[in-house]
């Protein structure tokens, strides 16, 4: 299997009347109110499985409220300045709410700001983007990278308790995701673990031909790496094969989940010994809690009881709880398996 990077075709803006499916709802969620409201979903960069992937899980959020007449779809492809016109551009069409992923952080606050002065529900999530709620957007839905970073450690320092070497891999310098996740590494790991990377991480920029050659480069420069921590799984994949040309075993590894990468550890674990594995969730459902934020703020529903998405552990190689490692080869390797989206429903997001 090999892990492809596909632009969406709607790449600009898509419409979708949700109301009609809606209806059919036989329960209407606390957190969908009876004012009706548009919503935006506006990626700052959206050409890969996974954003696809929690797009989709959002839209089909957002499916379950009747109020929410149309649902429209922006992908900022990893330019700030189409990120910001985005966001100027909905708020200048009258969309009622808007769910930002604001990849370029700080960049795009003055535009939220501008949208959130002009009575649009702003609900920026996942990447921080500075500013205050109330001030320069309705809501920041975060995800605690901090409790993954802590479950990664305490499964380092299970497996390697006399310490280990290092390589900790992220997305572009300094988002959020990875030093958020390297404080909560750094609360459970002492001076016993050494990071081989440059501090605060390797940037990959969650793109998995960079992510190759960093690994590539690092195999050879390093004789020993016990373990390796990424916050993104699917792009790891291109640079393991090269322990194994080296004579070296695949080293552990701490990441997010995804078939690709289960599907690899089954073929390769009985030729690797070293090669352990532990998983978080895909964090898909990340998209699901701010849309349900920024439909409850814009149509007068109950807010959910929390803004903080937090991630469980989805298989440990190990101990095989809550899961061993999974695989479905019937699927394509960018399929999220701990995602509450169908399979299918991910096929036809990823297809788009």
């Amino acid at each position: 299997m090999k892990l492809t990077s596909r632009k969406i075709a709607f790449a600009a803006t898509t419409a979708l009347s949700l109301a009609a499916t809606a209806a059919f709802a036989e329960d209407v969620p606390s957190w969908c109110g009876p004012d009706n409201a548009t919503l935006a979903l506006l990626d700052g960069s959206g050409g890969n499985s996974w954003r696809q992937i929690t797009s989709a899980s959002a839209r089909e959020e957002a499916e379950k409220c009747p109020s929410i007449t149309d649902f429209f779809y922006a992908d900022g492809q990893g330019d700030t300045q189409k990120s910001i016109s985005d966001i100027k551009s909905f708020a200048a069409r009258g969309v009622d709410a808007m769910v930002v992923f604001g990849d370029a952080g700080p960049a795009v606050l003055p535009a939220l700001t501008a949208a959130h002065r002009a009575g649009v529900t702003v609900v920026p999530y996942r990447q921080q983007v500075g500013g205050e709620e109330g001030v320069n957007y309705a809501k920041f839905v975060s995800a605690s990278f901090v409790s993954d970073g802590v479950n990664f450690g305490n499964f380092i320092k299970r497996e390697f308790p006399d310490g280990a070497k290092m390589l900790f891999l992220s997305g572009p310098a300094g988002n959020s995701v990875g030093l958020e996740m390297l404080e909560g590494l750094n609360s459970v790991l002492d001076e016993r673990y050494e990071y081989l990377n440059p501090a605060p991480f390797h940037v990959t920029n969650w793109d998995p031909a960079l992510t190759q050659q960093v690994l590539t480069a690092e195999i050879a420069k390093h004789p020993q790496i016990d373990v390796i921590i990424s916050d993104y799984g699917a792009s790891l994949i291109g640079g393991l094969p090269a322990f194994e040309r080296n004579g070296r075993s695949i080293p552990a590894i701490t990441t997010e989940s995804v078939n690709l990468l289960g599907c690899f550890w089954q073929d390769k674990q009985a030729n690797n010994p070293d090669f352990k594995l532990l998983t978080r969730g895909g964090g898909n459902e990340n998209g699901r809690l701010a849309a349900q934020w920024a439909i409850a703020l814009a149509t007068g529903g109950t807010p959910p009881e929390t803004s903080v998405y937090t991630s469980e552990i989805f298989e440990d190689s190990v101990t095989g709880e809550p899961s061993e490692v999974q695989c479905r080869r019937d699927l394509p390797g960018e399929i999220y398996l701990s995602a509450k989206l169908s399979p299918e429903k991910q096929l036809e997001a990823i297809n788009q």
